[in-house]
């Protein structure tokens, strides 16, 4: 059963969202509380196996939690990694083929170099059955610079450029160091051609569901959808 998520939660999203840098844990709990919710549709989380890639500071794990799942959080950055989580690559998760029953990250793939590596090994640590769940911000959206947004529209290294004049340090989330343009068209693509998965359902994260049909514009889906999910299933 699908969620069918309407204009006033959109709404509470953004409004959490203005949040994120003065209070980081309560705009992410806002956003794993609703990702709990969008997850239930796709599968039961009630003694399930889920394995967060990139989520290290464990807000969404926490919220699964609740929820009756057993999590882990795999992240390549030691400073931000939770207590209990494992150190590791999204490129390379060490977890054994068809281990988890869940393999969830949030906002992750556009900061890995090889993006559709990370997503394949997503499904390789996946057991038949199991979910997928991939959400991701593209490069076209209004917040595709991240913390240089909008700026990143005119080129991501001016923008970082730009962002240092003003702020006196670069910018966390370097173009092409720690940050790489990813397209809504190359998420579809992958998503539809997974050799191992089969795609259940693509939507914009935080966007009514009568927004959906945008999905299907090329060229405007880059500009209107602002954040990707993916959900797949293992075959």
């Amino acid at each position: 059963m699908q969620t069918r998520p309407g204009l006033t939660r959109s709404i509470r999203l953004f409004r959490a969202f203005r949040t994120e840098q003065d209070d980081p844990g309560g705009y992410y709990s806002v956003l794993a509380a609703d990702t709990a919710a969008q997850l239930l549709s796709y599968t039961p989380l009630d003694k399930a196996v889920v394995l967060d890639v990139g989520g290290g500071p464990g807000y969404f794990i926490r919220e699964f939690a609740r929820h009756g799942a057993r999590g882990v959080c795999v992240d390549v950055n030691a400073g931000e990694l939770a207590g209990g989580g494992i150190l590791g690559s999204a490129l390379e998760l060490p977890f054994a083929d068809a281990s988890v029953d869940v393999c969830f990250s949030s906002n992750v793939l556009e900061h890995v170099p090889d993006p559709w590596r990370m997503a394949e090994e997503m499904v390789r640590v996946t057991k038949p059955g199991g979910v997928v769940f991939l959400a991701y911000t593209n490069w076209l959206s209004p917040w595709g610079g991240h913390e240089t947004s909008p700026w990143h529209y005119l080129g991501g290294e001016r923008a970082a450029r730009r962002y240092q004049a003003r702020h006196g340090r670069p910018p966390k989330n370097r173009y092409r160091h720690s940050l790489f343009p990813v397209s809504v068209a190359a998420g579809l693509r992958w998503a539809r051609r997974a050799r191992d998965a089969e795609l259940v359902d693509a939507l914009p994260r935080y966007l009514p569901w009568w927004w959906r049909p945008v999905l299907k514009v090329p060229v405007l889906r880059e500009f209107a959808t602002w954040n990707l999910v993916l959900v797949l299933r293992r075959k």
